[in-house]
């Protein structure tokens, strides 16, 4: 995945979210939410939009019309930050409905012009139109060189008007942004951005192609009912390969729930289609942690993908920073979920004041039968925190041509834990080092695994029972696995360690899990061992 210019680090988006809506908080206006410019009614669906995506299709693609590029590039993150949306304009921000929304103006990472449409209880559409007096830009701001015409970048949902204001503030917090190509975000139940969504992902890590990302090119916001706790929002999204049609249904909960339903169609062939695409930040954490590269211990938005396949096994597999781009495929049928998760929860363990350790987990819930495909997992190096670097999306195994369509639905699960736990023992942490023994030299080519499980059947094992691990690895010489409890003096706190000797500078894959008898007392534990990283 090459880096999205129209995409912000996380850095760079927390600190403009933060900016605008504490400025936002504070800006003077004299409008009200109805003073919004509104362009004439048309007929709106979803199934006309369906239609009009697979029209389009057919025909050459039409890149957007933007600002000047010399003007938005003057608009950095700093700039960019200062423009902030005047909340008194909201559009619903006197209802109906409980979630006000807000929109982002353009900028150096946010180029493309993005269209609103608020549609009515009886399906008549009317476009939002982009007026600069809805911001408040100082008076030596670029951005007012862009002109009256501009047009928005993307949109935020507002926290509910109808909670206590001095708790949570919607003019001062937002739950979901929609922001550069056809990324968005949700907190998650620890009040937290981090990874993202996409719509979808076109050739990523694809040797010899540049990663194509198609935008969210239109947005159609619902009139709520009353005071309805969801919202609805279509979406029209086009690129050079792809064009289609979104149908989101959006609820504030513990975290942040979203059913998708999107119609997909393809202009031309795509050699690597990722369909409901998680994209994440993992640099280091325990497992291996460069030395003198960073003072923090660990630096991730998340730190596993968790699988839960068609045959119902729950796999976990830890992430790494790999030293050139590295691409896994986890085969699998009618998969019943998958997520990019952020399992360490200990403060401690990142000592940073951006709050990694409340990272949202994002989970993928299939709606229906998706098929045969994989899980592909794209990894690609990195050497900083500024840089998505994690993909994990659902590749069909069916050759995605042109005149290819897919229709597919899917729940997107934004919380604090995984929403399908496994009643197994999890993996709780994968840690590499010197193999051997201590007090004795270190065998060459030998690495040691450490691997931990904490739960499930392990907390009910009788007093003297050990479970069994069964270890295997495809390439190299694994020594003996040595099962103990973790003297911590916590109920169902294991680990196992072994050791690998190899001289194989090719990858080599891991799988562990714990067992007693013929039952199985853990999930199952995956590692791409790169033996670079020893």
């Amino acid at each position: 995945m090459t880096q999205d210019a129209r995409q912000l680090s996380r850095r760079e988006f927390l600190f403009t979210a933060t900016a605008l809506a504490t400025l936002a908080a504070t800006a003077a206006s004299p409008a009200t939410a109805a003073a919004l410019r509104l362009g004439r009614a048309q007929k709106f669906s979803f199934e006309a939009l369906r239609d009009r995506a697979r029209a389009m299709a057919g025909a050459r693609y039409q890149p957007p019309k933007q600002p000047p590029r010399k003007v938005l590039d003057q608009i950095n993150y700093d700039a960019h930050g200062k423009l902030c949306f005047n909340p008194d304009d909201a559009l619903f921000a006197d209802g109906p409905g409980r979630y006000p929304v807000t929109f982002f103006a353009m900028g150096r990472y946010f180029q493309t012009p993005v269209r609103m449409h608020v549609v009515d209880a009886h399906g008549e559409a009317r476009e939002i139109r982009y007026d600069p007096d809805y911001f408040s830009t100082p008076a030596d701001s670029p951005a007012r060189e862009l002109g009256p015409h501009a047009g928005f970048a993307g949109f935020r949902l507002q926290e509910s008007r109808l909670g206590d204001q001095k708790k949570l503030s919607w003019r001062k917090n937002d739950w979901v942004a929609f922001l550069g190509a056809s990324y968005f975000r949700a907190i998650g139940g620890l009040y937290q951005y981090g990874l993202s969504a996409r719509g979808v992902a076109v050739n990523v890590a694809v040797a010899g192609q540049v990663e194509e990302f198609p935008a969210f090119t239109d947005f159609w916001f619902d009139t709520p009912q009353d005071d309805d706790a969801a919202i609805t929002i279509c979406a029209l999204l086009d690129g050079p390969s792809i064009s289609g049609a979104y149908r989101f249904k959006l609820e504030r909960n513990a975290g942040v729930l979203m059913d998708v339903e999107a119609a997909l169609f393809l202009r031309r062939d795509v050699e690597r289609l990722g369909l409901a695409p998680c994209t994440s930040m993992y640099w280091f954490s325990e497992t291996a942690r460069p030395a003198l590269e960073d003072w923090r211990p660990e630096v991730h938005d998340s730190d596993g993908l968790a699988l839960w396949t068609g045959v119902g096994e729950h796999i976990w597999r830890p992430l790494n920073d790999p030293p050139r781009t590295m691409v896994s495929a986890f085969q699998d049928k009618a998969p019943r979920g998958y997520g990019l998760l952020q399992r360490d929860r200990n403060f401690d363990h990142y000592q940073d004041g951006v709050y990694y350790d409340r990272r949202p987990d994002l989970w993928v819930e299939p709606l229906g039968d998706w098929g045969q495909g994989a899980v592909q997992l794209v990894e690609i190096p990195t050497n900083d925190e500024i840089h998505d670097n994690i993909v994990a999306m659902w590749v069909p195994a069916a050759k995605a041509s042109a005149g290819s369509s897919y229709n597919l639905r899917y729940r997107l699960h934004w919380t604090a834990d995984e929403p399908y736990p496994s009643p197994l023992a999890h993996c709780v942490a994968t840690r590499i080092g010197r193999g051997g023994e201590p007090g004795l030299p270190p065998p060459p080519h030998t690495v040691k695994f450490m691997v931990e499980f904490l739960g499930g059947p392990l907390v009910k094992l009788p007093f003297g029972v050990k479970p069994q691990a069964v270890v295997a690895a495809s390439a190299g010489t694994l020594g003996a696995a040595v099962v103990e409890p973790v003297p911590d003096g916590v109920a169902g706190h294991w680990r196992v360690h072994f050791d690998l000797d190899t001289t194989t500078t090719a990858p080599i894959e891991l799988r562990l899990y714990l067992k007693l008898g013929n039952a199985a007392l853990s999930e199952t534990w995956l590692y791409q061992f790169l033996p670079q990283q020893s």
